[in-house]
């Protein structure tokens, strides 16, 4: 036996490992919030922030840090925000917010499905 056990014991479970360090390779320290907000707006493109508010239980707050952390800029951070989805005002209200992958985040989002379902 290997004296580090390092043994894989459940091959689904490190495909998903494989994809979280994936997403890791943008920002090591990118927090499962904004992991699950990006996952959501892959899932929903073109979706209503409002909506992610709801589906994921964030605050307002959190769901704009969250989807700043993850777009062109994030003024939080005080450095460069990781490009992988666009904000948009809807066309039909203002006021709301649509989201959407940019071309960097759908190749990540293919790149994922890969790993997941090869």
């Amino acid at each position: 036996m290997d004296p580090l056990r390092k043994q894989l014991t459940d091959p689904k479970i490190a495909r998903l490992l494989k994809v979280i360090n994936l997403i890791r390779l943008y920002d090591r320290d990118v927090p499962g919030q904004v992991m699950a907000t990006l996952l959501w707006v892959a899932s929903h493109e073109g979706g209503h922030k409002t909506a992610l508010e709801e589906d994921l239980n964030l605050s307002t707050a959190s769901t704009s840090r969250n989807t700043d952390w993850l777009a062109k800029k994030n003024p939080i951070l005080g450095r460069p925000a990781l490009g992988l989805i666009v904000k948009e005002p809807d066309e039909t209200n203002k006021r709301r917010v649509t989201l959407s992958l940019s071309s960097k985040g759908r190749d990540l989002i293919k790149t994922i499905k890969e790993i997941l379902y090869e």
